[in-house]
C-alpha cells in the first residue's frame, strides 16, 4: 500500500502529477510506481523493490532498461554533437545514414522518411501528406480517413480522431471525417455460426459499402495497426489483409501501416505487415525504433507516395511541416545501434524462439474458466477475462477486474497492462525461458485470486 507521509515520493508524484491513462482509484488506494532505474528486463522502485516489467515498458523497451550498446551510443554522439534539427536542408550525418537504413530494412525497394518525436506524431504528419498530397493533385475533397474501432493511432487531435476509443468522445472527438469500420477481431465480432473466412468476407464487404456510401473521392487514405495493439492484441481475422487491400487499390486509396508498436520484431518479423503477408503503401515507425532509448517516429514512405509527394513539395518549393527535434542526431545513432540490436544481436531470433513458449504459457492460463480467449503474436499477448466462457460475457465493469489482476501482478513483482476486460503481456525481447516461466507463474497466481474474489 502507498506511503501516505507528505514527503513520501508517492505524495509527491500525486502533489505535482497529472497522471495519463491511469485508473485514479488505484492511484489514491496504491499511490503511483516511482521507479529508479532498470536492470536487464527489470525495473526498480524506490523502495528498492525489482518487477519483471513484461510490459517492455510501453511495448518499446526491447533491449530492456540498461543495454551497454545503446548507452554507449547515445554517451558517443552527445559528445560529438548533441543536437540539431532537419529543417532549411540541414540535417546531421546520422540522420542520413539512419534514412538509408529504414529503406533499406523496409518492404519498399527504395522510399523516403519523414522523422517525428512519437508515433502519434508520425500518424498525424501522414494525414498531413495525405492532405497535402491529394490537394496538390486536385483532389482537395480526398480528406476522409478510414481506421477500425478499437485501433490505437495516438493522442494529438488529429490521431486521436483516428483512435477508435470511446474514450476520445470528452474531447470532442472525433473531427469530421474520421470514419471507424469493425474491428477485426473474431472472437468478439463474429456472429453466432459465422466462419473466420465468412467474417473476413464481411470486413471486406463493409469496407466496400463504406466507400461506396462516402464516395471513393471523399477518403484520402486507410490507416490499420498489422495487430492492434492498445485495443487489446487483436490479430486480424485470417486473410483480413488480402481481402482488404485490392479493395483499397481499386478505389486509389493508400493502405498506411501503422507499425508503432509491430515494427522491428515485435511479432517475428522486422514488419508486422510481413507477418501477414502484405505490402502497404506507408509505414508508421516509433517504439522499438530506439529500443526505447529515445522519443521518435518516423514516416517511411513507399515508391509511389514518395515520388506523388515530392512532386507536390516541388511544386510550391518546399514540404511546409516538421518539428524542432525532428530527425535528432542523438535519436538516430541510438536508432541506428537499436536496429543493429534487434536485427543482428539475437534479439529478433530470440522473438522467434521464444513464440511457441509464450503461446503455449497464454494457451495454460486459458484454461482458467474465467479466461475466455488468449490470442497474441510473436511476443504479444493478451488474455480476455470473462463471467462467462460458453457466452463470452464480460464482468461488470464496476468491479475493474483487469485493473485488479494487474495491480495483484504488481504486488507480486510483475507489471502488466490491463485493457478492458483483458491482461496484455509484450516482455523485452531479451527475456530468457526462466524469465518467461516467472511472468506466468505471478500471472497464474494473480488470476486465481482475483477470480476467487469476483467470479
Amino acid at each position: 500500500m502507498r506511503d501516505t507521509a507528505p514527503n513520501s515520493w508517492e505524495s509527491r508524484a500525486d502533489a505535482h502529477s497529472l497522471y495519463g491513462f491511469t485508473d485514479l482509484p488505484s492511484i489514491h488506494a496504491r499511490g503511483a510506481v516511482v521507479l529508479t532505474h532498470g536492470e536487464g528486463p527489470y525495473v526498480v522502485d524506490v523502495h528498492g523493490r525489482r518487477y519483471l516489467d513484461a510490459n517492455s515498458g510501453l511495448w518499446n523497451m526491447v533491449a530492456g532498461f540498461d543495454h551497454p550498446g545503446l548507452i554507449a551510443a547515445a554517451k558517443a554522439q552527445y559528445d560529438r554533437f548533441p543536437g540539431y534539427h532537419a529543417f532549411f536542408g540541414r540535417m546531421s550525418d546520422q540522420t542520413v545514414m539512419l534514412s538509408e537504413k529504414l529503406v533499406e530494412v523496409s518492404p519498399f525497394d527504395r522510399g523516403r522518411v519523414f522523422y517525428t518525436n512519437s508515433g502519434s506524431e508520425a500518424n498525424d504528419t501522414m494525414v498531413k501528406i495525405l492532405w497535402f498530397l491529394h490537394g496538390a493533385e486536385g483532389k482537395p475533397e480526398r480528406r476522409k480517413i478510414l481506421t477500425r474501432w478499437n485501433g490505437y493511432h495516438g493522442v494529438t487531435v488529429v490521431s486521436a480522431s483516428m483512435t477508435g476509443k470511446p474514450y476520445n468522445s470528452v474531447f470532442g472527438l472525433p473531427l469530421p471525417g474520421f470514419i471507424h469500420l469493425t474491428c477485426p477481431h473474431y472472437w468478439r465480432e463474429g456472429r453466432p455460426g459465422e466462419s473466420e473466412a465468412d467474417f473476413t468476407r464481411r470486413m471486406a464487404q463493409e469496407l466496400e459499402d463504406v466507400i461506396a456510401r462516402e464516395g471513393a473521392d471523399t477518403i484520402a487514405g486507410f490507416f490499420a495497426e498489422p495487430v492492434m495493439g492498445a485495443g487489446g492484441v487483436i490479430p486480424p481475422s485470417a486473410g483480413y489483409f488480402q481481402a482488404i487491400q485490392p479493395i483499397l487499390k481499386k478505389h486509389g486509396i493508400p493502405l498506411i501501416a501503422d507499425e508503432v508498436i509491430t515494427g522491428f520484431g515485435r511479432t517475428g518479423h522486422v514488419w508486422g505487415s510481413q507477418t501477414y503477408d502484405f505490402t502497404p503503401d506507408a509505414i508508421i515507425s516509433s517504439k522499438n525504433i530506439t529500443a526505447g532509448f529515445f522519443p521518435m517516429g518516423a514516416v517511411i514512405l513507399g515508391p509511389e507516395l514518395a515520388d506523388r509527394v515530392q512532386a507536390a513539395a516541388e511544386a510550391i518549393e518546399e514540404f511546409p511541416h516538421g518539428f524542432t527535434a525532428s530527425g535528432h542526431p542523438v535519436g538516430c545513432a541510438i536508432a541506428l545501434k537499436a536496429i543493429e540490436v534487434v536485427m543482428n544481436e539475437g534479439l529478433l531470433d530470440n522473438v522467434r524462439a521464444l513464440t511457441p513458449r509464450f503461446e503455449a504459457g497464454l494457451r495454460e492460463l486459458a484454461r482458467n474458466p474465467n479466461i475466455g480467449e488468449w490470442r497474441g503474436k510473436g511476443l504479444m499477448g493478451a488474455l480476455e477475462a470473462v463471467k462467462d466462457k460458453a457466452t463470452k460475457t464480460p464482468f461488470d465493469s464496476k468491479l475493474s477486474v483487469s485493473e485488479r489482476i494487474a495491480n495483484t501482478c504488481t504486488d507480486l513483482g510483475l507489471i502488466c497492462r490491463p485493457l478492458g476486460q483483458a491482461v496484455v503481456l509484450c516482455p523485452p525481447f531479451i527475456i530468457t525461458e526462466a524469465q518467461m516461466d516467472e511472468m506466468f507463474d505471478k500471472l497464474g497466481q494473480a488470476l486465481t485470486k482475483v477470480f476467487a474474489e469476483v467470479a
